[in-house]
């Protein structure tokens, strides 16, 4: 007869101790988000544990370093954006108005708190690649799952224009490009003067039609480009040409 094997119940005492040190870590990035929202992206953790109203001791207590810290801030913050920003894609009714809805979000997020945001992805005047290695691989799911999504989109609509194989094949480097376009434009739009720069209405509705319509999108040529267009035969059409009718 087989002795039944008991499985110890896990220590009531342990169980509480790791619930209360799961809510304190959380607490502590929410007061270390407010104060680099308030001091900036360069604050040390000694300023960081002082406007939090706490020691730099208990910080290095619950996130070992600096690093660690910005780690642990930058998942919560990045998790934050993503989720808007595929919710605000996922609620469109085309892929132009998609990709101005998650443009949108994006440069909201980030406008909510320009030090928060600097801080988390390490753009704060950081040689391009020193993001901490957490860091870095919360932001590369971060583009990855919104460039799967942007992905998807695009691939629909070329499929519905008729678009030639080879086109389809090239544009799945798409969703790479535009979104390298938007963080590099964001975080420059970010970093320049109140006074000097668009609104956010104005810096989506630029980024978008740069993505969609390119450069010349304002240009005064731009009706007779697209009269030009709407004559070409069937197929031998890229994205550039049948995206000024992207919403229809």
């Amino acid at each position: 007869m087989a002795v039944k094997q008991d499985t110890p119940s896990p220590d009531g005492r342990s169980v509480r101790w790791e619930a209360h040190r799961i809510e304190r870590r959380s607490a502590l990035i929410k007061a270390a988000r407010r104060a680099v929202h308030t001091l900036g992206a360069q604050a040390s953790m000694e300023e960081i544990a002082a406007a939090s109203g706490t020691s730099k001791s208990v910080y290095y207590r619950y996130f070992g370093d600096k690093s660690g810290l910005q780690q642990a801030m930058g998942e919560v913050v990045i998790k934050q954006m993503q989720d808007k920003i595929l919710a605000a894609g996922r609620s469109a009714d085309s892929p132009r108005s998609g990709l101005r809805a998650m443009v949108s979000a994006y440069l909201q997020m980030a406008q909510t708190s320009p030090n928060v945001y600097a801080f988390v992805t390490g753009s704060a005047g950081e040689a391009p690649g020193t993001s901490e290695p957490g860091v870095a691989v919360a932001l590369s799911d971060f583009f990855a799952n919104i460039s799967a999504m942007m992905d998807h989109a695009v691939q629909a609509y070329l499929e519905g224009h008729g678009t030639r194989s080879l086109t389809q094949a090239a544009a799945a480097f798409w969703p790479s490009a535009a979104l390298g376009m938007v963080r590099a434009a964001g975080e420059r739009w970010l970093a320049a003067p109140a006074q000097d720069r668009p609104s956010e209405a104005e810096m989506t509705d630029q980024l978008t039609a740069w993505l969609f319509d390119g450069i010349g999108w304002d240009s005064p040529g731009r009706q007779a480009r697209e009269t030009s267009s709407s004559t070409t035969a069937p197929g031998s059409s890229g994205i550039s040409s049948a995206a000024p009718n992207a919403d229809q």
